[in-house]
């Protein structure tokens, strides 16, 4: 309890900073401001009282960095996303992953409401994101794992995160009870086959915000590193042009799935059935991260990005994408 006190005040803090962004900076009437934040003209006019009263705003925009709400805009606007959230950049990739990973739960916490179905992945940035859920207070929620899971569990389990978070809100969890990686193409399709999985299927097609992260082609992605797949793979994956991954789906540069025989054989809900999600939010950072991020950018409608300020400049600095 005795830290709640300063996470509040910074998150006030930052909805003052982010109005008046909107308002002295971009220049938008106290309407649209409403809108750009998904709450009432009231509250607006609220914050921005309070930012001049605290000194938020004097002769500029001052407190959480308007760097960052630049950056946050100039990704909405490049990638045609609902929403973008942006944390300081982090000294490497482990550090990175705390902070999306806490900022993506606290985006998740603004968004829980009763009887919403939340779709979640895995990964080491989605397991920082539980704590801020802690204290919730939401009936019916139902929590719906994404992938398989780990025969031989270490730190990171798709299985234990899904868990872990529906601990939190109280809610029912769904789990895809079958192993992330499965012998071949045939097999995947049998386990499909079965009624429970098939429910468990259309139960995440129906999911009102899927919670995903993604992974880099490299020795240091969470598979490879808790050994989910072997490091031999890096080879063939290099071969065959993959960026990254999405929910165990490898793509490339583009977003293409690419021809790989781990495609044929993950266990997880597929990019087909993820895209009818409504509300997609991805959260990953670190310059790592950024091509599979881009990646995924093309290959799903996301509406939410939450990264940190060290990706999201190596998203701009690339080309246009050709968003899905």
């Amino acid at each position: 309890m005795a830290d709640a006190a300063p996470t509040a005040a910074t998150a006030a803090r930052d909805l003052q900073v982010r109005a008046a962004w909107f308002y002295y900076v971009e220049g938008l009437t106290q309407e649209e401001i409403a809108r750009a934040m998904d709450i009432s003209r009231a509250k607006v006019v609220r914050l921005l009282v309070a930012a001049r009263s605290e000194g938020v705003v004097r002769l500029e925009v001052a407190g959480r960095g308007g760097d960052l709400i630049a950056l946050e805009r100039a990704l909405v606007a490049r990638y045609g996303l609902a929403e973008a959230v942006v944390t300081p950049a982090c000294a490497d990739d482990r550090e990175a992953a705390a902070a999306v990973g806490h900022a993506a739960g606290t985006y998740l916490r603004s968004q829980l409401r009763d009887g919403l179905v939340l779709g979640v992945g895995w990964g080491a940035t989605l397991t920082m994101a539980v704590a801020p859920l802690e204290g919730v207070a939401a009936e019916g929620v139902a929590v719906v794992s994404l992938l398989g899971g780990m025969t031989h569990s270490r730190a990171v389990n798709p299985a234990a995160v899904a868990r872990r978070m529906a601990d939190v809100l109280r809610a029912e969890c769904y789990q895809l009870t079958a192993p992330l990686i499965v012998a071949d193409e045939l097999t995947r399709e049998g386990l499909w086959r079965e009624p429970g999985l098939r429910e468990l299927r259309e139960r995440a097609r129906r999911a009102d915000i899927a919670l995903v992260s993604v992974g880099d082609a490299s020795a240091e992605a969470t598979l490879f590193r808790e050994e989910v797949l072997p490091r031999s793979y890096l080879t063939s994956l290099a071969a065959a042009s993959a960026a990254g991954d999405l929910l165990c789906h490898f793509l490339d540069a583009d977003g293409r799935t690419v021809d790989h025989p781990v495609n044929r054989r993950v266990m997880a809900v597929s990019l087909e059935d993820l895209r009818r999600v409504p509300r997609i939010v991805v959260a990953s950072g670190g310059r790592r991260k950024v091509d599979a991020l881009r990646a995924a950018l093309q290959a799903v409608p996301v509406r939410v990005l939450v990264t940190d300020a060290t990706a999201a400049r190596g998203l701009l600095e690339q080309g246009p994408a050709e968003v899905a």
